[in-house]
């Protein structure tokens, strides 16, 4: 009706000894009306709780995209130019628009333009939706999953070689950069190879692309669905297994490696485990001079390693 419109030239309502009045065009009457219940205080926006909620979310998803088995994303200068130093076989560089350029972001560039990778330029809210803490300083970079080897066609490889088989086990080893440095160790002092398990176990991620310094590319890691079945058959194949152990029974310097050999390096906080411990043939330990009663799992192995090397050598 003309008299509840809100467009001006209503007409006088009957009864009224005003002039021409504008109805509310019912939003009064709509105002009045219930709303339904209260969201829960996680599900409102706006609330302590809902912005928590929020938070958590976003380091989940933080989290998932950053998963071993998938794409991973390196995020930052320096971590991103290291990368590309060591020659991590990524597929793309992001560089956000109107970032200030230095030294590292000009180096990451032209080193993925010299690898054929792909470089984009992107939005500063799609770098922040990638890094759910939004430390990237304008660079990222793409990671595909590392493909691994087969546990078989380690050791075959490794028999097929003129040298005696060296191959190195780790046993629940979870610091990715351990994982790396021993895999540095291995190509360095002339190893075949290393073996992980699928499970409890650091994954050959982009922290342990960077500290093999690309020996990661040159030398095959292999995954084993079970560690101590692998160990066995790798024993029925006629390699030695030999554990590395601070409470060793045999010294390293009165142990013969010029026989194909299995170094197994236990975790970081509990070394080997009591199955893996008993389908060891020998548990060796490193001799001290000084107070310290144990050294770091990948510095461990690069002692036993440098040490099989200079049997072989002689």
């Amino acid at each position: 009706m003309a008299g509840n419109s809100q467009r001006r030239g209503a007409v006088r309502k009957e009864g009224t000894k005003k002039g021409p009045t504008v109805g509310s065009g019912g939003v009064r009457r709509r105002g009045l009306e219930g709303k339904g219940a209260t969201p829960p205080a996680h599900q409102r926006p706006h609330h302590p709780a809902g912005k928590k909620a929020a938070k958590v979310a976003r380091q989940n998803q933080g989290r998932q995209q950053r998963k071993t088995d998938e794409v991973e994303v390196v995020l930052g200068r320096n971590p991103v130019v290291e990368c590309l130093r060591a020659g991590v076989p990524a597929t793309a560089l992001w560089v956000m628009l109107g970032v200030d350029a230095d030294e590292r972001i000009t180096e990451a560039v032209k080193r993925a333009a010299d690898s054929g990778i792909s470089i984009l330029e992107v939005q500063k809210h799609d770098l922040d939706r990638i890094a759910s803490n939004g430390l990237h300083q304008g660079l990222a970079l793409q990671v595909p999953p590392y493909s691994y080897t087969h546990p078989d066609d380690l050791l075959k490889a490794a028999q097929s070689d003129s040298t005696p088989a060296l191959l190195v086990a780790l046993d629940n080893i979870s610091d990715p950069r351990n994982l790396g440095a021993i895999v540095r160790s291995v190509a360095a002092f002339g190893g075949h190879g290393v073996v992980i398990p699928q499970r409890r176990s650091a994954s050959v991620s982009a922290v342990a692309w960077r500290t093999s310094a690309g020996a990661a590319a040159r030398l095959p890691v292999a995954r084993a669905t079970n560690l101590n079945r692998t160990l066995k058959s790798w024993a029925d194949a006629g390699l030695q297994i030999v554990g590395l152990d601070a409470g060793g029974d045999t010294e390293l310097d009165d142990w013969d490696a010029s026989v194909p050999t299995v170094v197994v390096v236990g975790s970081e906080g509990k070394g080997l485990s009591r199955l893996v411990r008993e389908n060891c043939d020998a548990i060796v330990s490193i001799p001290m001079a000084g107070p310290t009663e144990s050294l770091n799992a990948s510095v461990a192995a690069g002692v036993v390693l440098a040490e099989i090397a200079r049997q072989r050598r002689r």
